[in-house]
């Protein structure tokens, strides 16, 4: 017998777990002398927490906004679907008819709980690299805080 939970026994992402994501890619970005910029969405693409350090670029905000709503959009990270806008690749056409256009380079990544799509997190400022792994660092860091939760 199979069992499928209820949109409302996933809990959604919140504002503590925006801020923990912040707080993780900040601190990742620092610990690597990058100005970094970190955006996080809700799963109905949502800005619910930002960070833009004073030394980062203008446009690290923009584009740490449009990686995470990338990412969520397409549910994969930004690092994984560069080679599919590419001259033949499955993107390669999609249309850009969204409230705010798609930006295929790394940095943006989803956020997932009990397999559903809840978010993500985005990172610029520093290179496409970097700003992907600053992001997954979030990711994973608020992951193992969900399956190793602190006592009350």
């Amino acid at each position: 017998m199979t069992t499928t939970l209820s949109p409302a026994a996933i809990t959604p992402l919140t504002i503590q777990d925006a801020e923990a994501l912040v707080a993780t890619a900040r601190t990742a970005a620092e610990a690597a002398g990058v100005a970094a910029a970190v955006s996080v969405l809700d799963a109905g693409g949502h800005l619910l927490a930002f960070r833009r350090d004073d030394r980062a670029v203008l446009i690290a905000g923009e584009t740490s906004t449009r990686k995470a709503f990338t990412a969520l959009q397409l549910g994969a990270p930004t690092a994984d679907l560069v080679d599919a806008v590419q001259p033949g690749g499955l993107f390669h056409t999609l249309p850009t008819a969204l409230d705010r256009p798609l930006l295929f380079i790394a940095g943006g990544v989803p956020v997932f709980r009990d397999g559903r799509l809840i978010g993500a997190v985005g990172v610029g400022g520093g290179a496409p690299e970097q700003d992907h792994g600053f992001a997954t660092a979030a990711v994973e860091a608020l992951a193992q805080s969900a399956n190793h939760p602190k006592d009350s």
